[in-house]
């Protein structure tokens, strides 16, 4: 039995979605905050039981009987996310999980501006202490090209912060890669880096643009307070502007400079690359 957390979201789902082309329905179960979310899990016999982060007794329900635990991390900015993480790693090993994977960061390690890494870091941590084997999947930048490029198509430009190399991921690649790693039960421990073969900074990306659309796309470097504005005038909060900030920092820094072949192994194909992703954007 594997469950899988956070099942009808978009990684956790795509996740499910690519165990069931590998492994019979019954052998696969999903923690859901809401069970009505996932009748489509339920009408093809994947175990459908309701679990939430802040309740422990039921996610131990919905563990039970997993031999291997997928987490989804959580990403709400308010919470006290390392402790609801604990909640579920201590949840897996009370259900009898051998081996807990859970989705971590590219570049989850000391000193990395982008916040949400002291999130992922003290998850590891809670992991390596935790008594049974683990895996914690350092997933690459995977979110729409477009929220980090900004609204290029329209004007023309990619106006950004100063950025730095990073192999942006595409996302159905991270959940097949990782359903491989689940349905193979492969013995990869501790942190792995999931990315895709190549970084590129958003100068690569304007000539990609560029060349894919036949007209020039300029990159322009933006101030960092001046961008900060810019996103609070058209209706982002601050607070959400200043986080996204850190990622590019990070970025500008080297902390997501480097590429891995992980993915490409366990996918046993090459993994898509920004510039085939920009590519299919267009031709949607």
């Amino acid at each position: 039995m594997i469950v899988v957390t956070g099942a009808t979201g978009g990684l956790g789902g795509a996740t499910v979605e690519h165990l069931l082309e590998r492994m019979p329905a019954d052998q696969i179960g999903v923690s859901v905050r809401d069970a009505t979310k996932a009748r489509h899990f339920t009408d093809r016999g994947v175990r459908v039981r309701q679990g939430s982060y802040e309740d422990p007794a039921a996610l131990r329900d919905s563990f039970a009987d997993a031999e291997q635990v997928l987490l989804v991390s959580g990403n709400d900015p308010a919470a006290d996310m390392a402790g609801l993480h604990r909640n579920a790693v201590e949840a897996a090993v009370e259900a009898g999980a051998r081996r807990i994977l859970y989705t971590s960061q590219h570049a989850a390690v000391p000193g990395n501006p982008y916040r949400p890494s002291d999130i992922h870091t003290a998850t590891e941590a809670i992991l390596a202490e935790s008594g049974v084997a683990w895996t914690a999947l350092r997933n690459g930048a995977y979110g729409p090209l477009d929220q980090v490029l900004g609204p290029w198509q329209q004007t023309g430009e990619i106006a950004q912060p100063a950025d730095g190399p990073t192999p942006y991921t595409d996302r159905d690649d991270v959940a097949e890669a990782t359903a491989a790693l689940l349905a193979r039960g492969h013995s990869l421990d501790g942190a792995v880096t999931l990315t895709a073969p190549t970084a590129v900074t958003f100068d690569d990306l304007a000539k990609i643009a560029s060349e894919l659309t036949g007209r020039t796309v300029k990159r322009i470097v933006v101030d960092d307070e001046q961008w900060v504005a810019d996103q609070i005038a058209i209706g982002v909060p601050e607070q959400a502007a200043r986080l996204m900030l850190t990622w590019y920092q990070a970025a500008r820094a080297g902390y997501f400079a480097e590429a891995g072949p992980l993915l490409a192994e366990l996918l046993g194909r090459e993994p898509r690359t920004a510039a085939d992703r920009l590519a299919a954007h267009l031709a949607t």
